[in-house]
């Protein structure tokens, strides 16, 4: 067994880690105020050869020229959000989150989002204003107009691709890979089917992964899932899917929205906004998959079977849209896991299943951590030893060793599970777009 010695604590370790990041925000604050003032100098101008603040910081802070760009486009933003601007130069907001309120945010709704900010993680915020973005018809059909696909031979003979699609089509795209490096797995494991990634096949019920194996066979790639389509197109010509599975894409739309000539939110799962109009056009033909989320009788196959249907699978990642585990934000290769167990009565019932990922799915069975429903909408985690899981668990202080005074606590956010759609209703109301 391992032991550790006094001059290295697990504990302390973590709660030096957590400081170092308030520490991190407050001077990643301090230093986009500097080239906020830099660049309404113009302090770039004196330096041969540089045509704009991005192009000197990128230079002379080793940024990519990318980072730089959106580093002076946040400085820009904050002079005109000060209670965003305050919580950032105060070390409270992280660069991360600052980035992405500063995208949508204004002198009105900055309070709002800002509250938002303070109980989501960065990959929620995130994902939350991106799906909340609005698109209007006008921009669908220019991002459509602007769609491009170029390719040339690199030094070493390999062919390098670059591609802009418009929302749907990436998500099509996207879709198909990870069909066919679906099939690429099931053919390596010599599989007929069920989920394939990572881990499939090898679940808590069955055989252990055989490392010599993966090692000659190794799990197929997104490139080779890509040369796969290109055999595939080349062997039975580009046939076009007709009828209702043309689209194999997931687009969270209130029907309520689609019935509306304005404009609304909709959205790819997990993915970039779309105008209702696209949404509208992709519902012309198209199968409807309809979720009760309220008032409606429970999903459910009894004991009948322990496999999970179809149409429960898809209410069950609509409602989970991924790993419940605290702190978890996967939403690949995910399992459907029984509560309570079907041989130990449960039922396939969407009130009985969760979702978790292989690794803590795995926990969950041969690792002896236990989860239970306390609410419909909570649950609690157990460690093998008895002690809850906290979602968002708070580190104590040690002592002598204080952050600056000046940094407040910083907005991690609390954990929880994000309910998207709710998330971006309140982004309507904070922005008056609802």
């Amino acid at each position: 067994m391992r032991s550790w010695t006094p001059a290295f604590s697990p504990l302390r370790r973590r709660i030096q880690v957590v400081r170092r990041a308030r520490v991190t925000a407050l001077a990643a604050g301090s230093g986009l105020a500097l080239v906020g003032e830099f660049d309404r100098r113009e302090g770039w101008s004196d330096w041969a050869g540089c045509r704009s603040t991005a192009e000197w910081v990128a230079w002379r802070c080793a940024l990519s020229p990318r980072a730089a760009r959106e580093h002076v486009r946040v400085a820009r933003a904050l002079p005109d959000l000060p209670l965003i601007r305050d919580a950032f130069e105060a070390g409270r907001l992280s660069y991360a989150k600052a980035r992405v309120l500063t995208r949508v945010a204004d002198r009105d709704s900055e309070a709002d989002l800002l509250e938002l900010a303070r109980h989501a993680t960065a990959a929620q915020l995130e994902r939350m204003l991106r799906a909340f973005r609005r698109v209007s018809s006008a921009e669908a059909q220019a991002a459509h107009e602007s769609r491009y696909l170029t390719w040339h031979w690199d030094e070493d003979g390999s062919l390098c691709l670059r591609a802009r699609l418009p929302a749907e089509e990436g998500a099509l795209l996207l879709a198909a890979l990870e069909e066919s490096r679906d099939a690429l797995v099931r053919e390596r494991d010599g599989s007929d089917g069920g989920p394939a990634g990572p881990g499939a096949g090898n679940g808590p019920a069955g055989p252990r992964p055989d490392p010599d194996r993966q090692r000659e066979h190794p799990l197929p790639t997104h490139a080779d899932a890509l040369c796969s389509l290109a055999e595939t197109a080349l062997a039975r010509g580009p046939t076009a899917r007709a009828g209702p599975d043309r689209h194999q894409l997931t687009v969270d739309v209130d029907l309520d929205c689609l019935a509306r000539d304005g404009e609304g939110a909709v959205h790819v799962r997990d993915g970039p906004a779309l105008a209702p109009e696209t949404a509208r056009r992709l519902g012309c033909d198209a199968s409807l998959v309809p979720i009760v989320t309220s008032g409606g009788e429970a999903l459910s196959v009894g004991r009948r079977t322990r496999s999970i249907p179809p149409h429960i699978r898809r209410a069950l990642e609509s409602r989970d849209r991924g790993c419940r585990f605290p702190g978890c934000e996967s939403r690949r290769w995910v399992d459907a896991h029984h509560i309570r167990h079907w041989a130990m009565g449960g039922e396939t019932s969407l009130e009985n299943l969760i979702l978790l990922c292989r690794h803590h799915h795995r926990l969950l069975h041969e690792g002896g951590y236990s989860v239970r429903r306390r609410t419909a909408s909570e649950l609690e985690f157990r460690r093998p030893d008895g002690r809850p899981i906290p979602v968002s668990p708070q580190l104590p202080a040690a002592a002598g060793e204080a952050a600056p005074s000046q940094a407040g606590p910083l907005m991690a956010g609390t954990g929880e599970r994000m309910d998207l759609a709710a998330c971006v209703d309140a982004v309507f109301a904070a922005t008056g777009g609802g």
